[in-house]
């Protein structure tokens, strides 16, 4: 598929007429709050920014915001990037990252977002997925050189004709970003001439699924603007809130559950990376932050560790959004009876799932950490915009009927402007969508509740391991690493962890005569450059792997030798 006018006309059309979508773009948005109030805090930088990338943190009101934007989109202009680009941004959470997408938007052209820990591997893979015109980044995170990284595998990419980076330690490939008076001139004239289309592709975010080839996931200002409203409404949010972002802005978590929000309210972003649990506490206190998300692990661990909280300062916090992992009721119950933090069930991707459940709809803790809501219901109402937009529906995967009965278990099926318009390059893919236009989510859901107005999460169609976030896919990893001599099999499965949720483990049947480690098989894939939150961390080794009738390997069976 192209990058512009990615939904079909019939269905902009049926989308507009219901005024699910309009001609606001996110530029337009952007432009909305700095008018609206030019001098008040919009974006805090993180406080270890120095430690992070040498830089000092920043805080910008909306009006030096803007003023930012149009200074990096002076800088893309001037190297040729335009309306249509498609920019590969690898950047931490910090106020240049914001200025980024902005920037971006502003000109016309697309942000392909990196998580930082992408290496050489993934950067030249996602780049001629996506076919990159520019590379922007930074000259330092912690001890690497993203703009070094990414100048040495330029040859790589024929398409990236240049490279722009944050800093002044640059080498000669990169161009440095640019200053002075007429940049907001010049860029207003390349946005008076190049209107942006809300049908036109804004971002490629990146999803691994269970196949070892990435795929690409465009997104438009249709859709991202409509998503925007799930995480707008649940938690409440409004112009005095204070955001703390404790997630990279490269998928549906970090954009859609905390930047997209940010502008649509016009409150004040906070950043925070890499994550660590004593700065994350001490910016819930320092700033006065209203709401933040976190994973469920984590939450689970902070009730755990009463200490740890007696020492923070949640005066402040009044939600919380987790998710991409099933809630413990308990957890969401001591959040609510110990420290009356309402906890907001998210189940979302980056194609388009916006299923939630807040403590306005849903009081019990224990119903809104074990159900979704199951839109449509006649006679039930729910408080999110959303449930008048989103169709769902669960269907047997074996028969392909319709379930409507409670307790029988169907794939997840869901249709309505979040979801997205396809995949990149979606001609050479299976299509994700059925014959009624419904996404298929690969995800196994129960009706329950009363009057049947509930989703229960049964379990997770596919192998995706999450770690702190992060989408691990397994397959990946066992391609790589069936290419040690030493290994003659091998599956990477997850296994629990008290903080990031899951961690990576491979289980492996050696060569014969062989004995792998886990160092040497971590050696071999960082001799392939992959991101470090891929690594294996444990190892076990096994004559054979589990097996169903046909030959699949059994997964399930696997995951309880690494816990």
């Amino acid at each position: 598929m192209g990058l512009r006018g990615l939904h079909p006309a019939e269905r902009v059309a049926e989308y507009t007429a219901a005024g699910w979508w309009s001609e606001e773009t996110l530029d337009g948005l952007f432009r909305a709050r700095v008018a609206a109030a030019p001098g008040r805090l919009a974006v805090v930088d993180p406080a270890n920014k120095a430690d992070l990338t040498g830089e000092r943190p920043r805080r910008l009101t909306w009006r030096e915001l803007d003023e930012e934007v149009n200074t990096l989109a002076h800088t893309l202009l001037a190297q040729g990037v335009g309306a249509g680009a498609v920019v590969g941004v690898q950047m931490p959470n910090t106020v240049e990252l914001v200025t980024a997408y902005l920037a971006c938007w502003r000109i016309g052209a697309v942000v392909s977002p990196l998580p930082v820990q992408y290496r050489e591997h993934e950067i030249t893979e996602l780049g001629r997925l996506a076919g990159f015109d520019a590379y922007l980044t930074v000259d330092r995170i912690g001890d690497r050189s993203p703009v070094r990284e990414i100048c040495a595998v330029r040859s790589a990419l024929p398409e990236l004709r240049t490279v722009i980076a944050y800093g002044d330690d640059l080498p000669d490939e990169a161009h440095p970003v640019l200053s002075g008076p007429a940049a907001r001139e010049i860029v207003e004239a390349h946005a008076a001439a190049h209107p942006a289309d809300p049908n036109d592709c804004v971002t490629i975010c990146w999803t691994s699924g269970t196949e070892s080839a990435p795929k690409g996931v465009p997104r438009t200002h249709y859709d991202w603007l409509a998503i925007t409203w799930a995480s707008v409404d649940a938690p409440r949010l409004t112009s005095e809130d204070v955001l703390l972002n404790p997630f990279p802005m490269v998928n549906m978590a970090g954009i859609a559950g905390m930047f997209l929000p940010w502008l649509r309210v016009g409150g004040v972003l906070v950043q925070h990376h890499p994550f660590d649990l004593p700065a994350f506490l001490r910016q819930i206190a320092l700033e006065k932050a209203t709401y933040t998300v976190a994973p469920p692990a984590l939450l689970g661990l902070l009730l755990a560790r009463p200490e740890i909280l007696a020492a923070a300062d949640l005066g402040s916090l009044r939600a919380i959004g987790s998710g991409s992992a099933p809630l413990p009721p308990a957890m969401v119950r001591g959040w609510q009876e110990r420290h009356g933090i309402g906890i907001i069930n998210f189940f979302g991707s980056n194609e388009g799932i916006a299923l939630l459940t807040d403590p306005h709809d849903v009081p019990d803790p224990e119903h809104r950490a074990r159900y979704f809501p199951r839109y449509g219901v006649p006679g039930v109402k729910w408080t999110s915009r959303l449930s008048d937009q989103v169709r769902v529906r669960l269907v047997d995967p074996a028969t392909g009927e319709e379930v409507t009965e409670p307790g029988v278990p169907g794939e997840l099926r869901i249709k309505g402007p979040t979801v997205f318009p396809g995949y990149l390059n979606g001609a050479d893919l299976p299509t994700p969508f059925d014959e009624e236009g419904y996404l298929r989510t690969g995800d196994v859901f129960e009706i329950a509740g009363e009057d049947g107005r509930f989703l229960h999460h049964v379990d997770r169609a596919k192998d995706l391991i999450i770690r702190g976030g992060m989408n691990i896919a397994p397959a990946e990893l066992e391609d790589l690493l069936a290419g040690h001599p030493s290994v003659a099999e091998v599956a990477v499965v997850g296994y629990p962890d008290d903080v990031l949720g899951e961690r990576d483990g491979a289980i492996a049947v050696p060569a014969e005569g062989a004995a792998p480690t886990l160092e040497e098989l971590v050696s071999h894939l960082r001799d392939r450059r992959i991101a470090s939150f891929k690594l294996p961390e444990r190892l076990e080794l096994r004559p054979s792997l589990p097996r169903n009738p046909v030959g699949k390997i059994l997964k399930r069976d696997l995951r309880g030798g690494l816990r």
